[in-house]
């Protein structure tokens, strides 16, 4: 499949354009949250799946020591996510949104696709944890161009009043993906194949499945439109454009950066620890059945993505920031006693009430987190702007989240993740506390960097 780049026009012509149709902004919306969703799909059918083919890559006979090294590859991912922000952000600020975003989910379909096809430890000894590292870092450099990108192509294609809502359904898509990889995931458990077919080799379906559904992704992403509000500053004189996508003119920024990584410190720990590391802690921590882990994951994150869209409208109507502090406030409070009780119950709907509990925090973060992020930067610079500093913050405390839990859990001191988390919260709040609220102090504009004071 051929990527299509549509040539540049002068700037007089940008601006003469009319906003899109209801119906070109529905298919705009469309492709930029399939995409998104089937990019997750893929990043989470790794860390779904690990509890299986972690005896694959990794024949310890410690199931604990197994998880700890598959998460410490989930965790190497994130470490590209800082380099794929600053390349995919860079790329949409300088060649558009839609170049940006249908470059990236093709790459994240290539790491998906090598997974399916890599061969085990008992065939080829080191090299298969070598070839599915190698598949993570491509996955981490993708998926860490798509958070910035598509926040920005949702939050640009979004009237004034309604950025908070748009925006929203990334996060939307983002648990979607989480869930679509848990559905399938269910099926193969209930329906299709048992535990030791799925430990043996039912485990590569889901990667080949992610990589279909990419050329889907891909073919919508080819066929969207670009952004009002990048069109309208595209094509200024060369010493203008060369700013576009700058990390120097990012710099000048710098209250803006330190909001994006104060939010999403405490945010992506918290949505890491009770999404990605929630299931393995349920199975290795309160001893429950894998299949019905499943379950329970899948039903509270349908709940969490029926919460964002309503958190998202009501920032539309009160802020953002009550929800950040809010977010701080619950978080900072509750996280240990939820997360010990949670350790040492045995009722199932005991945990599901107190999981839901937790994404209802989760929530006020993850429903905002976007259209913030968004708000903070002008045009030029605002895919780089929301995407690099996310993606260093996710890499660090995000990416690590399973790794650190499960370490203390191995030395016998789970209870200390607890208070870190906590700890990460309240850092999160105070930092949050101290700055503007960006609904209505916003930089979206529909002038070029040339003439905006900085």
């Amino acid at each position: 499949m051929v990527i299509s780049i549509n040539s540049r026009t002068n700037a007089a012509t940008a601006t003469a354009q009319p906003v899109p149709s209801g119906g070109s902004s529905f298919r705009a919306f469309v492709s930029g949250t399939v995409g998104n969703l089937v990019e997750w799909y893929d990043w989470y059918a790794y860390s779904a799946f690990a509890v299986y083919f972690a005896p694959v890559f990794f024949p310890e006979s410690s199931s604990t020591a197994q998880l700890l090294k598959t998460a410490g590859i989930f965790a190497a991912g994130f470490l590209m996510r800082p380099i794929g922000g600053w390349l995919f952000g860079s790329l949409a600020d300088k060649m558009g949104r839609k170049f940006s975003m249908t470059l990236s989910v093709l790459l994240m379909s290539l790491g998906s696709l090598l997974i399916a096809l890599t061969p085990t430890y008992e065939a080829v000894g080191v090299l298969a944890p070598v070839l599915l590292l190698t598949a993570r870092l491509l996955q981490g450099l993708s998926v860490g161009g798509e958070y910035g990108t598509s926040a920005t192509y949702l939050s640009e294609i979004a009237t004034p009043n309604r950025r908070g809502f748009y925006s929203s359904f990334q996060y939307v898509t983002t648990i979607g993906g989480q869930m679509l990889a848990l559905g399938i995931q269910l099926l193969m458990q209930r329906l299709f194949l048992t535990d030791a077919q799925i430990e043996a080799w039912g485990w590569r379906i889901p990667f080949v499945i992610g990589a279909a559904l990419s050329v889907i992704a891909l073919y919508l992403r080819n066929n969207m439109h670009e952004t009002l509000a990048y069109r309208l500053v595209r094509d200024q004189p060369t010493e203008i454009a060369r700013k576009y996508g700058s990390v120097r003119e990012l710099l000048r920024y710098p209250k803006a950066l330190l909001t994006v990584v104060g939010l999403t410190m405490g945010g992506t720990l918290t949505f890491y620890t009770y999404t990605i590391y929630m299931q393995k802690f349920l199975v290795n921590t309160v001893h429950l059945p894998k299949a019905e882990v499943t379950i329970i994951t899948f039903v509270v994150l349908l709940t969490l993505a029926f919460m964002q869209p309503f958190f998202g409208l009501l920032s539309d109507k009160i802020g953002r920031k009550p929800l950040t502090l809010t977010f701080g406030i619950l978080g900072t409070l509750s996280t240990y006693p939820l997360l010990s009780t949670l350790a040492t119950t045995h009722n199932v709907w005991l945990a599901v009430a107190l999981i839901l509990l937790a994404l209802v925090q989760v929530s006020l973060y993850s429903s905002i987190s976007a259209v913030v992020k968004a708000e903070l930067f002008p045009t030029e610079i605002r895919a780089l702007g929301v995407g690099l500093p996310f993606s260093i913050t996710v890499a660090i405390f995000g990416g690590t989240a399973e790794y650190i839990a499960l370490y203390f859990k191995e030395i016998g001191h789970e209870e200390y993740f607890f208070w870190y988390l906590t700890a990460c919260i309240f850092i999160s709040f105070l930092i949050n506390l101290f700055t503007k609220e960006t609904k209505t102090g916003s930089l979206f504009t529909d002038k070029p960097l040339s003439h905006q004071k900085i």
